[in-house]
Formats: C-alpha cells, structure tokens, sequence
C-alpha cells in the first residue's frame, strides 16, 4: 500500500477506480493493527480498487477536510466522493465485509 500526500490523494480522486484510503498515524497501535490487514485485502480487491494510506500527521488538511476525529479511518471514495467510512481498528472479515459492500 502506497503511502501519499494531499496532491497525489487529490490526483488519484480524479480517476475512475475508487480509491480505498488508510487515513492513519505512527502513534496509533490500532493503526499499526491494521496496517497488515488491509494489505492482505488489498491483495483481494487491487482488481476493483487502488489502496493508498496517508499519515494524518503530515496531512492534517485531509483529515479536517473529512472530519477525521478517530483512527484508523477507514475511507472508500468514488467519483472523488467519500461513500463510506471505518473506524477503528476491525477483522479481516468485518473490513472485507465493508470493503465488498462498497465496492
């Protein structure tokens, strides 16, 4: 999973694949919890979506753009929208349940 900055997040919004985004930080266990998680589902669904995280800490105009109070923070974005959301930390099963429903 790319790690990005505002540009290159506001770059990939622009496509026509959805975007599922990691919003996390380095301080948060829950975050580093489900770093592995996710890369094992990005494996699964790289067909129907990109997969990018980016560090809240060093881009804080995203997580004020999307009123990001909690993570991890989950975001699945379509045509440059945000559908859905996760937070916190969840299981292989409930973020592939959630990833398949909005994707």
């Amino acid at each position: 999973m790319n790690k990005i900055d505002v540009k290159e997040f506001d770059s990939l919004l622009k496509s026509e694949k959805p975007v599922v985004c990691d919003f996390f930080a380095t301080w948060c266990g829950p975050c580093r919890m489900l770093a592995p998680v996710l890369e094992k589902l990005e494996g699964e669904f790289e067909d129907r979506a990109q997969f990018v995280k980016v560090d809240i800490d060093e881009n804080a105009e995203l997580a004020v753009r999307y009123g990001i109070m909690s993570i991890p923070f989950v975001g699945v974005f379509k045509s440059g929208a945000l559908v859905d959301k996760s937070i916190g930390f969840g299981t292989a099963e409930e973020l592939k349940d959630f990833l398949t429903k909005n994707l």
